[in-house]
């Protein structure tokens, strides 16, 4: 059986470890390429199935060079890329409840990490997924980004720079369509994950609907499995189906 190649951006999400000890665990061959700021995740794991590359920051020229590294210690041929960098909050930055707290500067902040780097990463990525492999290109967004599902307001910069997102992501699909005729592009709602992004918010969430990243994992792998390469942008939650824009 050919081993699968995998590469996984902004691997230090507890999504994304989740989504290495699965795809590590399963019974079909696999090489995994992990590339993020912070590696520590995965310093008990030696497993010759994994690369590691380790960059300085997401700056289009740190990327590049990352990129470089990556053809230059692989044969990359991925027939999966998951993009997981994503940002709600931090130390300076939280979710507007009103349109006072709106701040240019944290919405420049949210929008870069949230829409920026993954359009960078696809851009220095194009010559290695374009090529014969067919290719899964996962890409983690959010319901929240839809326009049409908008019925709560608030969080203005993250609900904006995920509708950005998913915006750039059709582009990225209509010009693979033309020029990249092996590539599936996916935007993939995980739902809310017990993780450090949504642990302020936790508190209001249905019963049953807080889910384990190892769960998300589960549901990522069987979803991008079944995905088709029909030259279009699919938009979908953790359950598979369907998010309208």
């Amino acid at each position: 059986m050919q081993r699968q190649q995998v590469l996984i951006l902004g691997a230090n999400s507890t999504i994304a470890q989740a989504l290495v000890t699965e795809l590590l665990n399963a019974a079909e061959p696999v090489h995994i390429t992990l590339i993020s700021r912070d590696l520590s995740a995965y310093e008990q794991q030696n497993s010759a199935r994994l690369t590691k590359i380790l960059l300085s920051d997401y700056q289009e020229s740190s990327i590049e060079k990352a990129v470089l590294t990556l053809t230059q210690t692989t044969a990359p041929t991925f027939s999966q890329v998951y993009i997981f960098h994503g940002l709600l909050h931090n130390e300076t930055v939280s979710p507007e409840k009103r349109i006072e707290d709106f701040s240019a500067k944290s919405f420049t902040t949210i929008l870069s990490a949230n829409t920026v780097t993954p359009l960078l990463w696809i851009k220095a990525l194009t010559p290695i997924i374009t090529g014969d492999q067919p290719c899964k290109l996962v890409v983690f967004s959010a319901r929240v980004g839809s326009i049409a599902d908008n019925r709560l307001g608030g969080w203005y910069s993250y609900r904006a720079s995920k509708a950005a997102l998913n915006m750039m992501l059709k582009n990225v699909a209509i010009e693979f369509s033309r020029r990249a005729k092996n590539i599936k592009v996916i935007a993939f709602h995980p739902g809310t994950t017990n993780t450090g992004l949504s642990k302020p918010f936790q508190k209001n969430v249905a019963k049953g609907k807080l889910f384990t990243a190892q769960f998300v994992a589960q549901q990522v792998i069987k979803i991008v499995a079944k995905q088709v390469l029909n030259h279009k942008l699919s938009f979908l939650d953790w359950q598979g189906k369907n998010i309208n824009w």
